[in-house]
């Protein structure tokens, strides 16, 4: 076994805001059967590497919902290796103009029939995918038809279900007294940052309120509205080929969707990323941390050989330097404050057929504890 060494890791980093600093990325616009879609390319192509592929949420671009993720410091050391395609939905890249009326918005089974088309454009031939919210659904469902291009998926927020009757009747009945307009921010916020009123849902709601696609923005919530079930089985045939690592916040709006899909999903291919303290987008509250985690994921694979010893986030993380197998995808022993540290995955065999983690009642894959103070996360 590969000699382990403790890490110290602290939260609080700079991002890379300097200017000439980031990557500005190139744009393009790329044909498809479905319409025009827009996507943004950083880096160059690294010989028999993914590129890494991002989806953004309803309400949001790539630069909203990623821009803070991929300009944190840290995530510098892992981007370095790979190209990354920034992909934005039809009509939602910045200075979009609104469609014309009548407009047929594409579903998002058409969004995700998008991609191969852009795979061709930029020639890769495998991605690691990062989607939130309604862009995890549509990673989700191009990997399901497309496994042999898809190498790994980090899906925040996902929700794999279609809308019930229930859920059906309460948003007609949420749209008697709501605009679209906040719906999407109960969409994206948890309940108790939209009480705050945070920075961030006061920024959000101003972007909704001063859109000039927000026509469009629409069109893409009532897609994600009408969304089909994935269908998800454990063991069964609909499920993902490729390791998978679930991200929600700890209250956030899509916590039950998220648990439920992990229940669905292989726990050896799937790791379960709850954070605290993080509200609706992780992403964006807790990137150090998010950083963190992806960095062991894409190590876990064998594309980093080591992880640094830097300092990312508080509390102290176990490292293997060495890439890991695919029984361990993230190389990490959890620690949580003032307690023992959790039972590794082989120690606690009855647990991985879908029985409780011991930091969470949920089931399925193993369950990496992100919150303040915490040492985070697990072995599979």
């Amino acid at each position: 076994m590969t000699e382990l060494q403790e890490v110290q890791i602290t939260e609080e980093k700079p991002l890379l805001r300097a200017p000439g600093a980031p990557d500005p990325g190139k744009k393009h616009t790329v044909e498809t059967p479905y319409g025009v879609v827009t996507i943004t390319i950083h880096g160059t192509p690294k010989p028999k590497r993914p590129a890494i592929l991002t989806y953004h949420d309803v309400g949001q671009n790539h630069l909203s919902c990623f821009d803070t993720l991929f300009h944190f410091e840290d995530m510098q050391e892992i981007i370095k290796n790979f190209v990354v395609i920034h992909v934005d939905a039809p009509g939602m890249e910045e200075g979009a103009p609104a469609f014309p009326l009548g407009y047929q918005y594409p579903s998002l089974d058409q969004l995700a029939d998008m991609i191969p088309c852009i795979l061709q454009y930029v020639n890769f031939t495998s991605i690691i995918g990062i989607g939130v919210g309604a862009g995890a659904y549509i990673l989700a469902r191009y990997s399901l038809s497309h496994a042999d291009t898809v190498e790994g998926l980090v899906l925040v927020n996902i929700d794999p279900n279609a809308k019930g009757w229930m859920d059906w009747a309460a948003h007609k009945l949420t749209g008697l007294t709501s605009s679209n307009s906040e719906m999407i921010l109960q969409h994206l916020f948890s309940q108790e940052e939209l009480s705050k009123n945070t920075e961030l849902v006061q920024q959000q709601r101003h972007v909704l309120s001063n859109a000039t696609n927000l026509p469009n923005i629409q069109l893409y919530w009532s897609s994600y509205n009408s969304r089909r079930d994935l269908s998800l089985e454990r063991g069964g045939d609909i499920t993902f080929k490729c390791p998978v690592m679930l991200v929600v916040g700890d209250q956030a709006p899509h916590e039950d969707a998220v648990v439920e899909c992990n229940s669905k999903l292989d726990p050896t291919q799937t790791s379960f990323l709850k954070m605290a303290d993080s509200g609706g987008q992780p992403q964006l509250t807790q990137p150090g941390k998010l950083t963190e985690a992806f960095k062991y994921f894409v190590q876990g694979m064998g594309y980093i050989p080591y992880v640094l010893d830097k300092k990312l986030s508080q509390g102290g993380f176990v490292l293997h330097d060495a890439p890991l197998p695919l029984a361990h995808r993230l190389s990490v022993q959890c620690r949580l404050r003032g307690r023992e540290p959790l039972p590794l995955a082989h120690a606690v065999p009855e647990q991985r057929g879908g029985g409780t983690s011991a930091a969470s009642p949920h089931h399925g894959g193993v369950l990496l504890s992100a919150g303040p103070g915490d040492e985070a996360a697990s072995h599979l």
